[in-house]
């Protein structure tokens, strides 16, 4: 979920001044990319027998410029250049849980003598900490039981590995973690899904990063120079770590939760000193990054959740289709004689795959036989995206990453299922993290806009940011040297009404979900256009973001890439079962659906299309389950008007987290006039 990074060097080694800061800066900014939220970095001075931690509420370039960087760095390096030892380590944070604005949240966390950096999420933090009363819990952040449990295996232990393995084990989730002791001269690295990576000449330096791609990239920088480019990136594989000397430089492996050899405790003379530096960013202020499922309460908050409607008597009385669910307020919905809509006489069947041997043909071309990852799998942390992956790595025995784009609509529940996931297949995570701020800024001007003019075919721009998914899939692809991508595009979840609200006729021949032909782009365009015209707000900075994203989803080509659901027959029950005993998801507090319950935007549109129109992407899904023979029309139904229920724990969380008053914004929605009353 985060980046980490550090630089060490061996005592007595001769690297120039320039070269140290250089490659330290430069894998520091290539590791912002996996979050800007906030960021710190530690340094290791001999000669003062301190460690120097420097950390706040600002992206890690913004700390590179501070004079405080400046300052502990150059102590550092005069430390080396007297024959000591450098060791700098850091950490560029998306944030999960424990908010960036409290300095204790930020990492590296400090932990008795320990300094920790820790990227993924440690999913059961809470059952840990009540289980063991004699350990004291200071921070919200989950990375803070990791140094709390290995500091208690550590004062029971003279051997430091099995203390890790026996502290790691009880945690459920990922982590790569990077970690320093004040006590001991001995840096470990380790994680249980392999994003880690490090290059050394076993001699002098060793360098490290969540990702293979930005050390390839230093590799070529001119500021390596006075390393050796020519080595060779080597993986720490999960459910593995090693043990680096500080004195000497000697890398030992072990493995966790297995038998692995004994590595005693090197202790230091003198213990090291902690000192801490802050750095704070006053425009964050206001950031928000509770997850609803933990802070809202509908008892305290009544005056407010009483605010939602749920129309549903007056929904009840629409007209629908006899075999689907669509309503007389679908957008160019016909009925025939017999009552059944345009919608349903124009379907094709979908959900009648070609086979998994068919597709098991198709990747094997791509298979690697080196133990290297072999394939992209884009991972929202939706259902569809973990069976997708699920099956890649269990059925198809690939050997996937997973790719997820954070823009600033991923909610921390799909984020713990993510860790979930990954962290029980032992898959590396690769998260392109946008600047958060920065979209939800976006994303509440657009919001802001649309409430002076409100037009149900403008609200896909709401979402416009996200699909930027599909331009860094591609990216990830390149810096990977990986090819083959599979989705877990799920063609029920087809919703041609969002641009039918934008005065798009249905076109049912086309091939992909997302496929809009020139015609309609065309159309799209003026349509939006309009509407600019007639609310002025959306001329704002998010113009080119969306412009961008809609040359990601519809206009740029894409290779390489296959369709789980074209090979593997899609079934909610299979798949339910599959994230809920397996991997033992999380639900959402606020629906019983298992859909769209990470995606923070979701329960907001559908809140309008439900109260404007009677029916939301609900209703399509389901009607599509109809077609497929999936559910009865009865059962359907039934379903779809508890899927419709207004989710406002996730409402609150989404106007709060973009600034937006939630009565102001909820009274403007239930104003606009119903389509199903006349």
């Amino acid at each position: 979920m985060c980046g980490i990074f550090g630089l060490i060097l061996k005592p007595g080694s001769k690297y120039p001044e320039d070269t140290i800061e250089k490659v330290l800066r430069k894998i520091a900014v290539l590791s912002e990319s996996r979050g800007k939220d906030s960021s710190g970095i530690a340094f290791r001075n001999t000669s003062e027998h301190a460690i120097h931690v420097i950390k706040g509420d600002i992206p890690i370039r913004e700390l590179l410029k501070s004079s405080v960087f400046e300052g502990e760095l150059n102590k550092a390096i005069v430390s080396y250049e007297k024959g000591n030892g450098f060791a700098a380590f850091g950490h560029a944070r998306l944030v999960t849980n424990g908010s960036q604005l409290q300095e204790v949240n930020n990492q590296p966390v400090l932990k008795g003598d320990m300094i920790v950096i820790h990227n993924g999420i440690i999913v059961n933090v809470d059952e840990l900490w009540e289980n063991h009363t004699s350990l004291k819990r200071e921070y919200s952040i989950d990375t803070e039981i990791i140094p709390a449990l290995i500091r208690d295996e550590l004062n029971q232990s003279s051997d430091l590995v099995s203390s890790l393995n026996k502290a790691f084990a009880k945690l459920t989730g990922t982590f790569s973690v990077a970690m320093m002791f004040r006590d001991l001269n001995q840096f470990v690295l380790t994680t249980n899904n392999g994003s880690l990576y490090y290059i050394t000449d076993n001699a002098n330096f060793i360098l490290f990063a969540s990702e293979a791609y930005f050390l390839e990239q230093l590799k070529q920088d001119k500021s390596f120079k006075e390393f050796n480019s020519q080595i060779d990136i080597h993986q720490i594989k999960p459910d593995t770590g090693i043990v680096i000397s500080l004195k000497s430089l000697q890398i030992n492996p072990f493995s966790l939760n297995k038998e692995s050899i004994e590595i005693p405790k090197e202790l230091c003379p003198v213990s090291f000193k902690l000192e801490k530096h802050l750095l704070d960013n006053v425009k964050s202020k206001n950031e928000v990054v509770i997850d609803p499922s933990v802070y809202i309460n509908r008892g305290e908050e009544g005056h407010l959740f009483s605010l939602l409607e749920y129309n549903i008597d007056a929904v009840r009385n629409l007209n629908r289709c006899t075999k689907c669910l669509l309503p007389e307020t679908f957008p160019f919905i016909e009925y025939d004689h017999q009552g059944v809509c345009n919608y349903c006489n124009n379907y094709k069947p979908k959900n009648q795959p070609k086979g998994l041997n068919e597709l098991e043909t198709l990747v094997e071309p791509y298979r690697r036989k080196d133990d290297k990852p072999d394939c992209i799998v884009p991972f929202s942390g939706g259902r569809d995206s973990t069976y997708t992956l699920h099956i890649v790595k269990e059925e198809l025995g690939l050997n996937p990453i997973a790719f997820t784009y954070d823009w600033g609509m991923v909610t921390d529940l799909a984020r713990r299922n993510i860790a979930r996931v990954c962290g029980k297949l032992g898959v590396e995570n690769i998260i392109v993290s946008a600047d958060i701020r920065w979209k939800r800024d976006n994303i509440k001007k657009n919001v802001s806009a649309w409430l002076k003019n409100p037009a149900l075919g403008m609200i896909p721009l709401f979402m416009a940011g996200d699909k930027y998914f599909f331009y860094y899939c591609n990216q990830v692809k390149k810096q990977t040297g990986i090819d083959l991508n599979i989705w877990g595009i799920n063609y029920l979840e087809n919703t041609e009404f969002k641009t039918g609200f934008a005065r798009l006729a249905p076109k049912f021949d086309k091939k992909r979900i997302y496929s809009l032909s020139l015609e309609n782009q065309l159309k799209l365009f003026g349509f939006v256009g309009g509407n600019i015209l007639k609310s002025p707000g959306y001329i704002n900075q998010s113009v080119f973001d969306s412009l961008g994203s809609f040359a990601a989803r519809y206009i740029a080509p894409k290779k390489d890439y296959y369709h789980l659901f074209d090979y593997y027959r899609w079934d909610e029950n299979e798949i339910n079962d599959l994230i809920s005993n397996k991997y033992h998801w999380e639900t959402a507090i606020d629906t019983k659906s298992t859909w769209r319950i990470g995606d923070g935007t979701a329960s907001f549109y559908n809140y309008i299309y439900y109260t404007v129109a009677g029916f939301s992407e609900n209703d399509t899904f389901r009607s599509n389950q109809i077609r497929e023979g999936m559910l009865d029309r009865e059962t359907a139904l039934k379903l779809c008007e508890e899927d419709n229920m207004p989710r406002y724990e996730t409402l609150r969380w989404y106007l709060q987290i973009i600034g937006l008053d939630f009565k102001d914004v909820i009274s403007i929605v239930n104003k606009i006039p119903k389509l199903y009353i006349k």
